[in-house]
């Protein structure tokens, strides 16, 4: 091993500020170090990523310009990054795929670099639609097959159009003269090419082709064969089929008998597509790989990236108008309301496939108001404190005016920060809307959240009923959930439109609610339950703040 040596000699060029020379010098050692001994390749692109990232600092000049493309094509063999930027480096900015949606596919990209660097068994992807994640695996399982074409190479889809239109375009890669394939890969060609069986032979014909493309209604068993990468891509042909339980047993044992029976034991796998529902095929996958014991020793990552962020803003406002603005994603948002499925919103878009026949609430059978108040004194506010226990979950605290009768829901704190960020959240909430009770929910470890809010009003001079309860079970949340329904559905809540991003993610968090189903947070509904509960605790005089008199 020789990498102690080098160690110092990159340490000692670090220190030469080095121009063109010195970095084309370095790149010229990182490519004999290769030659010489390819178990030295990690430590070789430690050397060539010094090169870019030096580059990257330097005024630009043509020689660097020339050594960076240098560099990514030595490179694109072993990086799927440096693959995807080189292949289109001649193509036009605004024509190219990867570099205008560099952000956020560049998680996908290092996922499957984890897979082909054998940190990975297994890769979940789950983005939006016309957002590039069958385009971003296209170009990974042509790098894939390129690099061993001795390697078969699988690809499913649910119907023989899409693994057709997925065939062509891996031709569209190999063979169209934008691309500079063979520059990468210039030993490589095209043996043969079968547009019935949808197969591409690359150098030579083999009992099993380089690459196939088939659909899961299609002939798998005996057919075809996979010791490189597998994809099993929307095996959904839509919501119809992906709610029902009979497709969904059907299709998943397609998937499982036929499918994943032709994959060998060192290939490596990703599942894509639109996450529907809880029991279709990616759902099925993944309780087997977290929840059975058999399946601990399976590597696997998701990577699931939603249409709008926690603050409501897109993740996919590519340049060019290649993607979909906030605006746009908003739009949709309203067009599925509108039309009473948000279900389907959160599972094309936001990645959060919900049991519809579950579903507690829905926009439909829902009470809202403009955010104006009736123009009356209040009878009481209140406010409960569902707290965040780790696990990603969300301090969710529901403010609510009693009027009349009636009981309008017109603020929120809805924040997944630790008690750091959430406890002055909550105490700026109580002396925002003078909140006479307020319930906390809370376990005998964490009741230093209430005494801490407590503490703070008190020395802002105000006072308020403040109590606290432990929480329940899991089952029985999901119960007093389930109970109290009728009654959260009779609450005016805000319109959308008028909604703070914390209102609108809290009410997402509701509509997300299934019964039948598991939810992946019930923060939003759990407080709102614990807020019924409220309703009947009696009468509270308003505290108001005020100077002492000495």
């Amino acid at each position: 091993m020789i990498s102690g040596r080098n160690t110092r000699i990159i340490n000692a060029i670090q220190k030469l500020n080095p121009e063109y020379e010195t970095l084309n010098d370095l790149f010229g050692m990182a490519r004999a170090v290769y030659e010489e001994d390819n178990a030295e390749l990690p430590y070789c692109l430690k050397l060539t990523k010094y090169v870019k990232d030096m580059i990257a600092c330097l005024p630009p000049s043509d020689h660097l310009n020339g050594l960076y493309w240098n560099v990514l094509l030595w490179e694109a063999p072993f990086l799927f990054e440096s693959f995807l930027l080189y292949m289109e480096k001649n193509r036009p900015t605004e024509e190219k795929f990867y570099e205008p949606r560099i952000e956020p596919l560049h998680q996908v990209v290092e996922a499957i670099q984890e897979l082909a660097d054998d940190l990975l068994d297994e890769l979940f992807i789950n983005l939006p639609p016309r957002t590039g994640k069958t385009q971003i695996v296209k170009f990974a399982y042509v790098w894939w097959g390129s690099r061993n074409t001795e390697l078969s190479n699988l690809y499913t889809a649910f119907s023989d159009k899409i693994t057709k239109g997925f065939y062509n375009g891996c031709i569209e890669l190999i063979n169209d003269p934008t691309y500079t394939y063979a520059e990468i890969f210039p030993g490589n060609s095209i043996a043969k090419l079968n547009g019935d069986d949808e197969t591409i032979e690359m150098n030579r014909v083999k009992t099993y082709p380089t690459f196939t493309c088939r659909s899961i209604y299609g002939t798998l068993n005996g057919a075809c064969d996979c010791s490189g990468l597998g994809i099993a891509d929307d095996l959904f042909s839509g919501i119809s089929e992906a709610i029902s339980t009979d497709r969904q047993s059907t299709v998943w044992g397609l998937y499982d008998n036929n499918f994943m029976k032709r994959l060998k034991k060192k290939s490596k796998l990703i599942n894509m597509g639109t996450r529907w529902a809880l029991g279709d095929v990616q759902g099925r996958r993944r309780r087997l790989l977290e929840g059975n014991p058999e399946f601990a020793g399976r590597r696997f990552k998701v990577i699931s990236i939603p249409a709008l962020d926690e603050n409501d803003e897109s993740n996919f406002d590519y340049p060019f108008d290649l993607g979909y603005g906030t605006a746009d994603f908003r739009m949709m948002r309203a067009s599925f309301e509108e039309n009473e499925d948000l279900a389907s919103w959160f599972a094309q878009c936001q990645q959060e496939p919900i049991e519809r026949f579950g579903a507690l609430f829905e926009p439909a059978t829902m009470r809202f108001y403009n955010g104006i108040l009736p123009d009356r004194e209040p009878d009481r506010i209140f406010m409960a404190v569902d707290e965040a226990f780790g696990g990603g979950d969300y301090v969710s605290a529901p403010v609510c005016y009693e009027i009349d009768g009636d009981f309008y829901i017109h603020d929120v704190v809805f924040n997944n920060g630790d008690k750091y960020i959430t406890r002055p959240l909550i105490k700026d909430m109580i002396l925002k809307h003078k909140i006479q009770a307020i319930q906390f929910e809370e376990t005998k470890t964490t009741t230093d959240y209430h005494e801490w809010v407590d503490t703070e009003l008190r020395k802002e001079g105000y006072r308020a009923n403040i109590t606290w309860k432990a929480p329940g079970s899991q089952k029985s949340k999901d119960r007093r959930i389930y109970d109290k329904a009728p009654e959260i559905r009779e609450m005016y809540f805000l319109e959308d439109g008028i909604r703070s991003k914390e209102y609108q993610r809290f009410m997402q968090n509701i509509f997300s609610f299934t019964y039948e189903g598991k939810n992946k947070h019930d923060d939003a509904p759990d407080s709102m339950a614990q807020l019924c509960d409220m309703k009947y605790g009696g009468s509270y005089a308003r505290c108001e703040a005020f100077a002492r008199p000495f």
